[in-house]
């Protein structure tokens, strides 16, 4: 299983949209998902603030950004699955 870190604004549609795209790759146990919340650390606002959402693979490296691309999760899960 891999671990992905989703870098999330709960008012953010693009953020909705793509945890609903990973929902599929967590309920077959593809992929361990902890999503965070951005705004709950000033930090992340100053890193991922405009780019939300964020998605990162278990090294940290981002996968994607804004909208959710399955080619690149494929090749993150080659990579570390």
């Amino acid at each position: 299983m891999t671990r992905l870190t989703l870098y999330f604004r709960e008012y953010c549609s693009l953020c909705h949209a793509m945890r609903a795209a990973l929902a599929p790759y967590v309920e077959r146990g593809a992929v361990e998902l902890t999503v965070i919340e951005v705004d709950d650390d000033p930090a992340l606002v100053d890193k991922y603030d405009e780019l939300v959402p964020v998605l990162c693979g278990p090294d940290g490296r981002e996968v994607c950004h804004w909208h959710f691309d399955q080619a690149k999760l494929a090749a993150c899960l080659a990579e570390f699955g």
